[in-house]
């Protein structure tokens, strides 16, 4: 499997939402999902570029991938632990 066919095992939609919820809401949901499974998150706050790939090298969660489509940030998270 290549990183572009990632699935997501969730998805969150951050999108019209601003820092801090597009984080906050990002912790909630890694919490719900199994070890190994994907979350795949949705956001247009410029803040939460930094703000989740902060917190994911903080927290040990892997960004398998991150896309920029005009103001739409895509983040593909792998839960570690």
């Amino acid at each position: 499997m290549t990183r572009s066919d990632i699935i997501p095992d969730a998805e969150l939609d951050c999108v019209g939402l601003y820092c801090p919820m597009p984080i906050a809401m990002t912790k909630e949901e890694i919490d719900k999902i199994e070890v190994g499974q994907v979350l795949k998150v949705e956001a247009d706050d410029p803040a939460a570029e930094e703000d989740i790939k902060r917190w994911a090298k903080r927290t040990g969660h892997e960004i398998l991938k991150f896309e920029k489509e005009g103001t739409i940030l895509s983040f593909y998270i792998k839960k570690t632990k």
